[in-house]
């Protein structure tokens, strides 16, 4: 992937995650896109009480993940870079 597009995917995936920003908001939170490798990993940094919340691992699951994947299918996977590891 050119660094072009994968800039382009980057932007893409921040604006999906806008469906997800108010949930973590009202717990002081928030998520960053921080780079898509090659082989179409999602890699994210939480940001504010998302950082240290120990449901961080259920969200990116069952809320990230699941949002990125539905618009972009071949998406292999959201990894954050921070964080509390599940």
């Amino acid at each position: 992937m050119s660094s072009e597009e994968r800039t382009t995917l980057i932007k893409d995936i921040d604006l999906i995650l806008n469906e997800i920003r108010p949930h973590l908001a009202v717990d002081g939170g928030n998520i960053e896109v921080v780079d898509v490798t090659d082989d179409m990993k999602v890699k994210i940094k939480w940001m504010g009480n998302c950082e240290n919340c120990s449901m961080s691992a259920m969200t990116m699951r069952a809320g990230v993940e699941q949002t990125i994947k539905s618009k972009y299918p071949s998406v292999t996977g959201v990894e954050a870079v921070n964080g509390i590891v599940a």
